[in-house]
Parts: structure tokens; C-alpha cells; sequence
């Protein structure tokens, strides 16, 4: 498979003034993880899930940020961040909804609930609804291959999935929001 390159060179930055990266971060990652590393890069991982936890993705200035901090280049940190999947790049919905698919659930229907998925929120894998409120991405492995298809709903595994349940379970995290859980 050849390489395929991304337009990069013009990318804007969206910036705000105040930094992604606070000082309490700065001194976390100098005073707990530095110390564990030879080189500074060693707390690269450490420093994404930090901002990655406190602001649910990882911005552009973020990562320009780490990369000043930690005194490596900023690409570095962007070539990072984008190999590996937990890394946010964009802003995720207030619900991530996960469908496996492994080998295991995809012959167990995972085409189905994913479908099932996308006609309930109406988007497509990988994207937003246009209320902030859910994302839709598949993941490769849930490590529920005895109850496939498998799926998750924040932290919440649903295992033996079929697509009519698909409906009462977003219904139900509504619900929850709404504060009318039964």
C-alpha cells in the first residue's frame, strides 16, 4: 500500500489565550513523570492523556504546547497523538458509543448494530451528532468475543447486541440525562 500524504503545511491553529497546558500540569508532569524518564520525550504519553482526560481531545495548541515543554518538536507530538486511537483530534460527543469489530462480533452481526447505530443518531461512523451529545466510532477489540457483537456506551459494555436493542439503549442514556431514569 503506498504512503498516503496529508496537506499539512497550511493548517491554521484555532488558539485561545489561555494555555491547554496549566502550570498544576507543568508541575505534574516535571515532578511524577520526568523523574521516571532519561529523556524528556518519555513523558509524552503521560503529558496527551493529561490534557486528553482534562478536556476529553487533544488540541493542536496542546500539543504545541507539550512539545514546548518537554522541548521536542512539535510534530513529534502530532505524529504521536495521531497513531494512536484513544487520542481525541477533534472534540468527541458528550456520549462515546463504541461498536466492536473484531472478527468475532462481525460474524455475529456487527454490520447490523452499527447500521442500527447510525439510523438512531443519524450520523455516520466517526462523526458528531449535531447536538454535541453522541459520537459513533467502531474499535477493534472489546475482548467479548464469547457475547459478540459487543458495543460500548461510555463505560459501559453491552454484550449479545442486536439492533432492536440498539434503540432502547440510547433512549436510555437520554433518559438518564433527562433525569428520568426508571
Amino acid at each position: 500500500m503506498a504512503w498516503i500524504a496529508k496537506q499539512s503545511a497550511d493548517t491554521q491553529i484555532e488558539r485561545r489565550e489561555e494555555p491547554y497546558l496549566t502550570n498544576a500540569m507543568r508541575t505534574e508532569i516535571n515532578e511524577r513523570y520526568l523523574p521516571r524518564f532519561e529523556v524528556k520525550k518519555g513523558a509524552l504519553l503521560p503529558a496527551l492523556h493529561m490534557i486528553q482526560h482534562h478536556y476529553g481531545w487533544v488540541p493542536k495548541q496542546a500539543m504545541e504546547e507539550i512539545a514546548t515543554h518537554l522541548e521536542i518538536e512539535p510534530a513529534e507530538v502530532f505524529d504521536t497523538a495521531s497513531f494512536y486511537e484513544e487520542y481525541w483530534l477533534k472534540p468527541k460527543g458528550k456520549h462515546l458509543v463504541q461498536v466492536c469489530r473484531s472478527v468475532a462480533c462481525e460474524f455475529c452481526g456487527q454490520k447490523e448494530i452499527t447500521e442500527a447505530f447510525k439510523a438512531k443518531l443519524g450520523i455516520d461512523v466517526g462523526e458528531t451528532t449535531d447536538d454535541g451529545r453522541y459520537t459513533l466510532v467502531e474499535l477493534e477489540c472489546l475482548g467479548s468475543c464469547g457475547t459478540a457483537p459487543a458495543g460500548l456506551i461510555d463505560e459501559t459494555l453491552h454484550e449479545n447486541l442486536t439492533p432492536d436493542q440498539v434503540s432502547r439503549l440510547i433512549d436510555r442514556v437520554d433518559d438518564v440525562d433527562r433525569g428520568t431514569q426508571e
